[in-house]
């Protein structure tokens, strides 16, 4: 009896999987063209660490007399972009590497120079010079990858050349934190440590994503992994072709999402735009009357629904054009014209306070005076620092952090802790907080 229903149970079987063979694409002819322009790159550098582990660098010391504090050695992967030599690959791929050298899909080996790179998008672009035309991939637009369609990942997984895995575009416009412009899609085809820089491609064999990031606890693929899109990487590869460098405009403010409580608080109707959260003194957004408090909802006619999307928009605007922007005020709307520049150095990060007493009114929050040297080194007039905040209260809850400056209540200076304690005993339930961290100003409100 046993025998005869394996036998049955094998028999509905059989026709689900012959049916799954006719649903399920062949990605081998995509794979035949795209294989060939997808390359190995292994870079070394000198320098006091190495990223060797500790049993290679014995390897090293005993059989070759090599000092492994003087190399640090990195295997990624690429694509190729140009027949004359240009590859794409990640930033962090080639970094203070002193030799890049490029294998490609024939085992032949070429030397290759950085053209240019950056560290924001994690991009960067190096040529090769061969004797013959070399193949290529296409960049594609990524734009019109929805989620769900199927897409392909290649490169040196842990140095095996030329492997192919599949997945699907598991989701679009990732911000993972790693910078201001970031815009990932996420994939579930197997990305791991050797595939950044390797090409996302999708059914057509054209180039929609640099594989750059994975999340996992252990190193190794989870399924989740990230590509940089190929619509930011092409303005990216066009700046460095052109200044070795990307040029990026800037208007010097800093932004922060308008949350549900902070769109109640501004008197929104609904949570959209950028929260201008500080504006820098002498540039462009200052000289045209921009000011903390202001949500920028369009720039040069484009919406900016999310605030993360102001960022990428001002930085591929041209230094020295003007651009509209379209701001809500106090409930209006009115357009003011930005001249934008070319984006400085980043602005120092601000140091942490510590110690300090608690404040009245069961805020889970304590403060301490900001002596007159602080006030002056961070470049502020007056504020209290948070000292220390209790966990699970209301100044935790609303993101406080202990080095914070508080530097306004409800839109209205603080000078000291007693003017910050005053304000906060004066309101009941809800109260919105203008706070200094890390050299840029932010929202916050705190509730009770």
């Amino acid at each position: 009896m046993t025998f005869r229903l394996v036998l049955l149970l094998l028999a509905v079987r059989l026709p689900a999987t012959a049916a799954a063979r006719d649903v399920l694409p062949s990605f081998a002819p995509v794979l035949q063209r795209a294989e060939p322009a997808v390359v190995n790159v292994a870079t070394e550098a000198r320098g006091e660490e190495t990223g060797e582990p500790r049993d290679m660098q014995e390897l090293l010391r005993r059989f070759f007399g090599e000092n492994p504090q003087q190399r640090r050695r990195g295997l990624g992967s690429g694509f190729i972009l140009s027949a004359d030599g240009e590859i794409v690959t990640n930033n962090h791929v080639v970094a203070g590497a002193d030799n890049i050298r490029v294998r490609l899909s024939t085992d032949e080996e070429l030397d290759a120079k950085v053209v240019g790179a950056d560290e924001k998008t994690d991009v960067a672009l190096i040529r090769v010079h061969a004797d013959h035309p070399l193949p290529t991939l296409p960049l594609g637009d990524s734009e019109t990858v929805q989620v769900g369609d199927w897409v392909l990942a290649i490169g040196n997984p842990f140095g095996l050349t030329q492997t192919a895995t599949a997945g699907i575009v598991s989701a679009k416009g990732r911000f993972l934190g790693a910078g201001p412009y970031d815009d990932f899609i996420q994939t579930d085809a197997s990305i791991n440590p050797g595939n950044s820089g390797g090409p996302l491609i999708d059914q057509d064999g054209r180039v929609v994503g640099i594989n750059a990031a994975i999340v996992s606890p252990a190193g190794g693929n989870v399924g989740i992994g990230f590509a940089v899109p190929t619509n930011l990487v092409r303005w990216v590869i066009d700046q460095l072709r052109e200044h070795g460098k990307v040029v990026r405009g800037w208007i010097g403010v800093s932004v922060q999402s308008v949350t549900p409580e902070l769109a109640r608080s501004f008197g929104l109707s609904k949570p959209e735009g950028a929260l201008v959260a500080d504006v820098a003194a002498g540039g462009p957004a200052a000289k045209a009357g921009i000011a903390r408090g202001d949500v920028v909802i369009k720039w040069a006619d484009e919406p900016i629904p999310q605030s993360r999307e102001l960022p990428g928009l001002v930085a591929r605007t041209t230094p020295g054009s003007r651009a509209p922007v379209v701001i809500l005020r106090n409930g209006r709307q009115q357009t003011v014209e930005i001249t934008v520049a070319e984006m400085p150095a980043t602005e120092p990060r601000a140091a942490r306070a510590q110690g300090g007493e608690p404040t009245p009114g069961k805020w889970g929050l304590a403060v301490e005076a900001m002596s007159a040297a602080e006030a002056k080194r961070r470049g502020l007039p007056a504020g209290a620092v948070v000292a220390d905040v209790a966990p699970g209260g209301p100044a935790e809850q609303a993101g406080l952090q202990p080095g914070d400056v508080i530097t306004e209540v409800a839109r209205r200076p603080v000078r000291s802790v007693d003017d910050l304690r005053r304000a906060l005993a004066t309101n009941a339930d809800r109260v919105l907080l203008t706070v200094r961290r890390d050299g840029t100003s932010l929202f916050v409100e705190m509730r009770r």
